[in-house]
């Protein structure tokens, strides 16, 4: 049994809510890059890019499981791959916890990330996402 940290139980509505919340993350995360200007920062981007990730891994460990994470945002990933086992591929648990690990620094640090990084975390969730959208219609 893989350790999972802190969860509490949900049901399908609140799947269907989070996916809700998910798109609309992607779709503000494709806004953001798109208006950005050259010299923007690249944090506010990828803190949304990092909260999609979140809600998209939810609503699967929801679904699956009848479970989220709560707290420790770095958890998910084991509760992800304890709801999905071999059916997580490595892949998207690389994208999820490349994100996750940036977490911290661009919501509560004082280092910019340029929009460079921005474009590049963008990429790792709209890989995430669209796999997440496979695994949420099954």
């Amino acid at each position: 049994m893989v350790r999972t940290g802190s969860t509490k139980k949900k049901d399908g509505t609140y799947v269907t809510g989070r996916l809700a919340v998910a798109r609309g993350f992607l779709k503000d995360a494709r806004n953001s890059n798109a208006v950005a200007d050259p010299g923007d920062i690249g944090n506010p981007s990828i803190s949304t890019v990092i909260n999609c990730a979140i809600a998209y891994a939810d609503a699967i460990t929801a679904k699956t499981k009848g479970e989220i994470n709560q707290g420790d945002h770095q958890t998910v990933v084991k509760l992800l791959r304890g709801a999905l086992g071999n059916e997580l591929p490595n892949r998207q648990e690389a994208n999820l916890k490349a994100l996750l690990e940036q977490k911290d620094e661009v919501q509560y640090g004082s280092r910019a990330k340029t929009r460079d990084d921005a474009l590049r975390a963008l990429e790792r969730l709209e890989e995430f996402a669209a796999w997440a959208e496979v695994v949420l219609t099954k």
